[in-house]
Order: C-alpha cells, then sequence, then structure tokens
C-alpha cells in the first residue's frame, strides 16, 4: 500500500508540475510583480485560507513557521498540490471565460528533537499574464490617439526554509526565510498613425524575506497564533530592446540593453489567529491580517498601493478518535476569506472574497490525507476602467505522513 501511495505522489507532482507555467491570467496581474498566489497547504483551502493558530501536528502549516513546534517526533510530512480553475472577466461591454491548471506547492517537514522540527517548500509567490489588444488612448495635451497592445507572462518564485521550537509544552516560536527569485516579461506595441514603437523588457527580480512566528496553547481547546513578515527589498535588473517601424522601415533604437530599474518593496506585514476546538468536533480558526502597504513609498504607473487587511473564518469538523469506520474518519470544512487589496485604481480598491468547502479523505490508519476543496470568489468590480472577475477553483492537496525509526512490533 505504501509504495501505491508513493506511485500516486510522484504522479499528482507530475501533474502538476507539467502546468507549472499555466499560472494566473487574472488582468490585475498587470500590476506590481503581478498576482500575489495563495498556495496554503493540507486542508488550509477549505478553511477559507486561515490557520495562523493551528499547530503542524498532522499536516504542514505555512501560515506559521512556530506551528513546526509541535510536530510528533518520527513523523515525515510530504505536501504537495494544484488546482484548476475557471474564471470569467467582464467590464461594462464584454465578458470572457478563461481556463487554466496550475501548480501550488511542494514541501517537506521532519522533526530535528522531541521539541523542535524544520520545512522546506517550493511554491510560487506572484504571476504576470495578462494581454492587452487594440486599446486606444488618449496622447497627453493632444487631441490625438494612440493605440496600445501588450502582452504580460512570468512571475517570482518562493523557495521557503523554516524552523520551530516548543518551548515547555504550551509555547512555540519559529523562523522562515523566503527566497524570492524569477522574472517577468513585457512585450509592448504603441502604434501612432503609421508609426508603430515595439518595447520588449525583460526584468530579472531577487530578494530575500525573513518571517517569524509564534503559537500559544492556552489549553487543549484554545490556541493562539501570530506572525510577523518583515519588510525587504527585491532588487530588479532589466533588458530591454526598442524598435520603430514605420514607412521607412524598420528601426533599433536599443537591442538587448541591460539596465537597473526601479527595485519593488514589500511591505511589513503582521497576522494574528485563534482557534478554538468545541466538544472536540468542531474547530472554528479566526485571522487577521494588516499589510502596510503605504510605508512602502512606492506606487504603480496604473494605480496606488495602499494598506491593506485581511480577513479568514474557517470551520471543520470530524467526529471523534479512534472511529473504525473510514467514513466517520473524513473531515468535512467550510470558510470565508475577504481581503481589501493592496491597490488603489481610480480612487477604487481592488478587493476581493471567496468562500470554501472541503473534504480531508484519509488514507491508511495515518495521518495521510487528499484534501479537496471547491472555492468560489470575486475580484475587482464592474465600472469605468475596472474588471470584475469570477472564478470557481478545485484544489488538490495531497499529504503524505511517514512513520521513520520506530521498531516493528511483529517481524
Amino acid at each position: 500500500m505504501k509504495n501505491k501511495i508513493a506511485f500516486i505522489a510522484l504522479f499528482f507532482f507530475m501533474t502538476t508540475a507539467s502546468f507549472s507555467q499555466s499560472i494566473s491570467s487574472s488582468p490585475y496581474s498587470l500590476y506590481g510583480l503581478g498576482s500575489l498566489y495563495d498556495s496554503d497547504f493540507g486542508s488550509i483551502p477549505s478553511i477559507g485560507s486561515s490557520g495562523i493558530a493551528l499547530p503542524s501536528n498532522r499536516f504542514i502549516n505555512n501560515l506559521n513557521p512556530a506551528s513546526l513546534g509541535f510536530m510528533y517526533q518520527n513523523h515525515f510530512l510530504f505536501d504537495v498540490g494544484g488546482k484548476a480553475i475557471q474564471s470569467s472577466y467582464e467590464n461594462i461591454s464584454t465578458k470572457e471565460n478563461r481556463n487554466n491548471v496550475q501548480f501550488s506547492h511542494i514541501a517537506f517537514a521532519s522533526p530535528v528533537t522531541e521539541r523542535s522540527a524544520f520545512s522546506i517548500a517550493l511554491k510560487p509567490y506572484s504571476s504576470t499574464t495578462f494581454k492587452i489588444s487594440n486599446l486606444t488612448l488618449p496622447i497627453l495635451d493632444s487631441q490625438e490617439n494612440y493605440v496600445l497592445s501588450a502582452t504580460g507572462t512570468g512571475g517570482l518564485n518562493n523557495l521557503d526554509l523554516s524552523y520551530g521550537y516548543r518551548i515547555g509544552k504550551k509555547l512555540a516560536l519559529g523562523i522562515s526565510t523566503s527566497l524570492l527569485f524569477g522574472n517577468t516579461i513585457d512585450d509592448r506595441s504603441y502604434t501612432i498613425s503609421n508609426s508603430v514603437t515595439n518595447i520588449y523588457k525583460k526584468t530579472n527580480y531577487s530578494g530575500v524575506r525573513a518571517s517569524l512566528g509564534a503559537q500559544l496553547k492556552l489549553d487543549s481547546t484554545f490556541t493562539l497564533g501570530m506572525n510577523l513578515k518583515s519588510p525587504t527589498k527585491i532588487n530588479a535588473t532589466k533588458v530591454q530592446s526598442v524598435s520603430s517601424v514605420n514607412n521607412s522601415g524598420t528601426t533599433t533604437i536599443e537591442s538587448e540593453l541591460a539596465s537597473d530599474t526601479d527595485d519593488y518593496f514589500i511591505p511589513l506585514e503582521i497576522g494574528i489567529g485563534v482557534s478554538k476546538v468545541f466538544k472536540n468536533n468542531l474547530n472554528v480558526t479566526l485571522d487577521y491580517g494588516k499589510g502596510l502597504w503605504n510605508s512602502t513609498n512606492q506606487s504603480d504607473l496604473y494605480g496606488n498601493f495602499i494598506n491593506q487587511d485581511k480577513m479568514a473564518l474557517g470551520f471543520s469538523y470530524s467526529k471523534s478518535k479512534n472511529i473504525r469506520s473510514y467514513f466517520d474518519r473524513i473531515q468535512y470544512a467550510t470558510g470565508f476569506n475577504y481581503d481589501t487589496g493592496y491597490l488603489e485604481v481610480d480612487n477604487k480598491r481592488i478587493n476581493s472574497m471567496a468562500i470554501s468547502v472541503g473534504v480531508s479523505l484519509p488514507i491508511e490508519n495515518t495521518f495521510s490525507a487528499l484534501n479537496i476543496t471547491y472555492s468560489y470568489g470575486q475580484k475587482g468590480r464592474i465600472s469605468d476602467g475596472l474588471i470584475k472577475e469570477n472564478y470557481h477553483k478545485l484544489s488538490l492537496n495531497l499529504c503524505l505522513d511517514g512513520i521513520w525509526f520506530v521498531k516493528r512490533k511483529f517481524e
């Protein structure tokens, strides 16, 4: 059976990895580093992406490195995930549908001592995938217009290294280091009368970000959690080519010219969470997060960065422990989250909200489980210059638990 599980994990990883280049196709990925990616592990997508106060005793919790301090000894956790998304984009005059499959994450966690554990995870951080076709815009201080066509691809990856340590039986502290790297490609053409200017720009990004976390178990049913993500600078360099096409032919203005460009700043982010278990069956999680984007003192060509507020609420239910029936061991979950967003376009926030339902299907008599989540969400609004995005998302996370260095009771 264990060989079958390993085969399923390998097949699942190969399948999702083959789609790793097909990430977000949101028009809002035009801004900044692109659309920020929600790579939640285990059953976290089912509970509205909440869980800052959940310990990592049965799954890897990517929301708080301190959760690793409560990981069981001799248990080694592996988590891999993917998503299928059906999206629709609508403005005042048009509507468009798109489908894509996305790689979500691959992660591994292992105990170090009886009180500590570490994890390593690879996941997307942001995605840039947009297309603008024949958009007519006015020329400033002129009666003329120009026509813009543009495509964007790429994004950043996040290699995350985390360590958690438990002090006594109730308090755990954690630290995480995120290595951010990747590139974006922006290919644009500007048409004025009979002249077309083409600008091809590839921007490379790299940076390091540290995070701190804490979890406090007040009793066996009530846990508090906190995380703190440090502000950081993402270094940027670009390679740009510029050419002009008119009645006289093609003129190369720049050819793969390397130069520095404006660095990107990620702000201080603070999150707090609570987890409460009622009658050993119902677990309620509630998180609140704040992103201080105003303090970065940066702006986008098409909008402004503003402070961000996020709220997530989740409910999960499972029957009492030591249930022999397989169906009685299934966990059911639902959740809701709301995000004010960190962008303001034409004095309007780009906010989002989503609801989710899911199940956690156990595999064998271990912590291994297949987590299936359905989510419906909205982002943006229908108004002049803005687009409303609606999506249906199916998330699959496979969590495998291996028990090592334990002597067999029977040979």
